[in-house]
């Protein structure tokens, strides 16, 4: 897939300069816009009117009008080998790993396993309209290789990395501190950079990396600049009581990854819902971000992630599917199962500021966000395309809203991956739905 090297794009555009929960001019809304795209990347967005006499007669223009166009959506923490046990019945965190997740990675040290499942996953992340993924692989070196392979044949930017576990895991997945330091120094080079690929050191959760593997894990983080580190945290109160008994020394579960530095910018923690002030400050400081999971908490039964806390304490905060304990490969039910939880919380959540969480803000979080998340001139042209009329009752609400609001709140409740018109990645179409489900 070779980028275009210059065409356009005609629609409703929506994306945000800035997070709308502080800044009332982040948004961004062009009712008739146009992007102009170069070799994969954003030339110029703006009203159409203005746009389209700067166009070379020849060039190509793909006309979505009646369709939104946002940037690709950022689904900050999932794990691609978790794609077969989603919608598994009735575990709470610690068994579910025991009872689904450990039997299904068994089977990912057969690389033509990952290598199909792999390629389901990009394509079903790129039908929901999600063009970048940090993901969870297993702690075979082939399952990294078959995701990395699967992202560079369809140009997605996603980060991954081979999980560390040597203890408290069965023996068919567990490897030493020194095998998961060689074998992942090895995968760094082989993918990290190469094209939009992304290498994040992955030791699973605290609980099943020794302390000499947490150490030597940290050290990776350390001598490879612009590696990523990703793991779990705070997510189940039994899961916080276990570390707890396993670190007596430290203050908190956080605590036990700070001791191992293995906080700082492009770490990334999934849930960190049972955490304190001060392990959210040490967030904010260190610059270490969330993933927040809505799907998967409410799905385990783990609680409710406090949303306005950790942007009181400045912590950066993305949006995670969390599949397959997550119910969903789309960011708009992700989105939708997020305002639910902040209800429960009494904290609101506006369209605006979801979209914002699955976009810019997601790319934020990642620290991507000079690179993609937005459409400022020179970003990466990932994004997505979705249809209002999808379907009859999603096409009935939208008739009936007054204002840009309420009509991607329509989106976010009534919508899922048949929403999705189209993906593009780079300006080039990645995935596209030849016609509305219901007609």
């Amino acid at each position: 897939m070779k980028p275009k090297s210059l065409h356009a794009v005609r629609g409703e555009i929506v994306h945000f300069l800035a997070d709308p929960a502080h800044d009332a001019r982040a948004l961004e809304h062009f009712a008739d816009g146009l992007l102009i795209l170069r070799e994969g990347r954003v030339a110029e967005c703006g009203p159409a009117v203005a746009l389209l006499s700067r166009l070379p007669e020849d060039a190509t223009v793909d006309d979505y009008r009646g369709k939104l166009i946002l940037p690709g959506f950022i689904d900050t923490h999932v794990h691609y080998p978790q794609t077969d046990i989603i919608a598994s019945h009735g575990e709470q965190l610690l068994e579910w790993l025991e009872k689904y997740t450990f039997p299904a990675e068994r089977r990912f040290a057969d690389p033509e396993h990952a290598a199909e499942v792999a390629g389901f996953f990009c394509d079903e992340l790129l039908k929901n309209g999600t063009t970048t993924a940090a993901a969870f692989a297993t702690v075979h070196a082939a399952a990294v290789d078959a995701l990395f392979a699967a992202a560079l044949a369809r140009r997605m930017r996603l980060i991954t990395g081979k999980v560390l576990m040597d203890r408290n895991c069965p023996d068919f997945l567990r490897d030493s501190a020194e095998s998961g330091y060689a074998a992942s120094k090895a995968l760094i080079e082989r993918w990290h950079g190469r094209d939009r690929l992304l290498y994040a050191v992955t030791p699973r959760f605290a609980p099943t990396s020794t302390p000499a593997q947490m150490t030597l894990a940290g050290r990776l983080f350390a001598e490879h600049p612009g590696v990523f580190l990703q793991s779990h945290v705070a997510e189940n109160r039994g899961e916080v009581a276990w570390a707890a008994q396993l670190h007596p020394e430290a203050r908190s579960y956080l605590d036990v990854y700070d001791r191992h530095r293995q906080l700082g910018p492009r770490a990334v923690y999934a849930h960190c819902i049972w955490l304190d002030d001060t392990d959210r400050r040490r967030m904010a400081d260190t610059g270490s971000a969330i993933s927040f999971c809505p799907t998967s908490n409410l799905f385990l039964g783990s609680g409710l992630f406090d949303l306005q806390r950790a942007r009181a304490l400045g912590v950066r905060v993305g949006l995670g599917t969390d599949v397959g304990a997550g119910t969903s490969f789309s960011m708009l039910q992700t989105l939708n199962e997020a305002y639910k939880v902040l209800q429960l919380g009494g904290q609101s959540l506006s369209a605006a500021s979801a979209f914002h969480l699955a976009t810019l803000g997601g790319a934020h979080s990642l620290y991507l966000d000079d690179r993609l998340g937005n459409f400022v001139p020179g970003k990466e042209a990932d994004f997505v395309v979705l249809d209002p009329q999808a379907t009859p009752l999603l096409a009935r609400r939208s008739a009936a809203c007054t204002n840009l609001e309420e009509r991607l709140f329509a989106l976010m409740t009534l919508g899922d991956d048949r929403a999705v018109a189209a993906t593009h990645v780079l300006g080039s179409v990645a995935w596209q739905r030849k016609a509305p489900a219901w007609n």
